[in-house]
């Protein structure tokens, strides 16, 4: 199975996805204009690799800033991650900065909602 990468841009974020490491890293902004269009690699691609997972599956997502349709998004992607969590022992790190008080509580929420995920609150340092 191939890597994925997307560089950053003004209104998305870095993406890394390595099926050999079994690690999926978002960082950055996302708020772009068609959400489930630029996100659509994204999910086709881990779709794709749960059918042959690592035992260990790391998603880190630090994100600045997404808007209401990325958080959609999010949830329709931890939904996928739940349904999955059989085949591999899932870990997500929600990373955030302390003063970014909207991304710890976005986080939080993620928590509520997906209670069978193990979903982690982290400081960036």
């Amino acid at each position: 199975m191939d890597n994925l990468h997307i560089q950053a841009s003004k209104y998305t974020p870095e993406i890394t996805m390595d099926a050999t490491k079994g690690l999926v890293e978002i960082h950055g902004k996302s708020y772009p204009e068609n959400t489930f269009e630029f996100y659509q690699p994204i999910i086709e691609w881990i779709e794709k690799y749960f059918e042959n997972p690592k035992e260990e599956t790391i998603l880190n997502l630090e994100l600045i800033y997404f808007n209401s349709s990325s958080s959609k998004l999010f949830f329709d992607f931890f939904d996928l991650l739940e349904e999955n969590k059989d085949k591999s022992n899932i870990t997500v790190n929600w990373i955030f900065d302390p003063e970014n008080e909207s991304a710890m509580e976005a986080g939080e929420e993620f928590i509520e909602d997906f209670e069978e995920l193990t979903i982690k609150l982290q400081e960036k340092k």
